[in-house]
């Protein structure tokens, strides 16, 4: 069975489409993480995922559809920016709705889907000897240290006492 998004889908109604059940389940996924985990109201979190897949599903489709060579991202980016910069119409209502959608509930679903990634290329992952796994290891620490220094600088500048 091939994957159900491996990133050479032509726009076709069957790519959209794997595209749509994807985000559909990622966001289902996350609301009721949402609801568990910090008691945000399912409705307000379904319409706050429902503009987070929207956008991401609209910066796919024009990586795919535009002749320029620009990664989904950025245009996933520029288009949420648009739609959330103060002045907008749709600036409040998109930042009322994404606000109920805690960033950790993304991030879990999402780490979730690449370790399944992952588990699927095992043998791939196994093949490139001990050292892959020590380059992996260290990368992972050097992020989050990385992370967690500059939000304790952030933190610190900003005025919050530093425990």
């Amino acid at each position: 069975m091939p994957e159900l998004i491996d990133g050479s889908e032509n726009i076709s109604v069957h790519g959209i489409f794997n595209w749509i059940l994807l985000l559909a389940i990622f966001s289902v996924i996350t609301v009721i993480g949402n609801y568990l985990g910090y008691k945000h109201p399912i409705t307000d979190s379904l319409v706050g995922m429902g503009i987070l897949s929207g956008i991401t599903l609209a910066g796919v489709w024009m990586e795919r559809y535009l002749p320029f060579n620009i990664s989904s991202i950025i245009y996933i980016s520029v288009f949420g920016i648009i739609l959330a910069f103060p002045g907008m119409p749709t600036s409040e209502f998109v930042l009322y709705y994404v606000s109920k959608v805690e960033l950790l509930s993304i991030v879990t679903v999402f780490l979730a889907y690449v370790g399944i990634g992952m588990g699927k290329s095992w043998n791939e992952f196994k093949s490139l000897g001990w050292r892959a796994i020590v380059v992996t290891v260290l990368v992972i620490a050097a992020t989050y240290y990385g992370a967690a220094i500059v939000a304790h600088v952030v933190l610190v500048l900003t005025g919050v006492p530093a425990v």
